[in-house]
This record gives C-alpha cells, structure tokens and sequence, in this order.
C-alpha cells in the first residue's frame, strides 16, 4: 500500500471520528480511537513509539515520540487546539526528516470542521 493509499484512508477516518465525537477532547482520546479505526482498516499501526536522535555522535534514545506510525511509511501527529500554528507543521516536517519517512498527517480535532484541521505535510515527494 502506497503513502498516499494510507492517508485517504487517514483522512476518512478521521473526518468520520471527529463527525461522531465533536471537537474539545482530549489529543490521547482521538489518539487511542483513530489507531483503532485504522487497525480495523487492516492497517498495521503503532502509538506513542519513541524515536532516537542522533546528533553529532551524542544519541538520545528518545528525541521524540511519535503519536501515530501507519506501515512504517506515514506519520500522524495528533493535536486538539483551537488552532495549529506554523510550529505545529514544521514539528511535523523535522520528524519526517528524522525518521526518513516521506508523508505526515498533523489532525486538529479542535477544529469545528475536520477537514480545517488535516495538513499533509510531505517530506521530499510521494508517489
């Protein structure tokens, strides 16, 4: 399955979560319920997994965590704020450098309308 078959996939599920649910809950809630809509999809997924850094010969074994891996191919980082900001996008760009991956999803369930919330951020190009 290609990057871009995951993330329709992402997108249409999390419009549909956030349809049911509303905004204003807290990021772990859409966090636990959106990896299980996607396991339910047969998509292999992984939570909160801590990813190294290397810089410089110093490793630090958890520079950051990742909320939502998708196949090993897409990232997903999950907010619940009024509005995201340029920071939020750029976080999400630098993790995908870190990891080597080239599509990540940042998912603002605090947004009214989902689809205000989804920015594909991409690291280099997908096919």
């Amino acid at each position: 399955m290609t990057e871009n078959e995951i993330g329709k996939i992402v997108v249409d599920r999390a419009v549909r979560l956030h349809m049911e649910l509303g905004p204003g809950l807290l990021e772990t809630v859409y966090e636990v319920l959106l990896a299980h809509e996607l396991q339910e999809a047969k998509l292999r997924v992984a939570r909160q997994i801590p990813i190294p850094i290397e810089f410089h010969g110093i490793r630090f074994d958890e520079g950051f965590r990742a909320d939502i891996i998708i196949e090993e191919k897409v990232l997903l980082e999950l907010k619940s704020v009024e509005s995201v900001c340029k920071a939020h996008q750029k976080q999400v760009l630098t993790y995908l450098r870190l990891t080597g991956m080239k599509l990540g999803y940042l998912l603002n369930f605090g947004e009214g309308l989902m689809k205000d919330g989804i920015s594909r951020i991409l690291n280099g190009s997908v096919e």
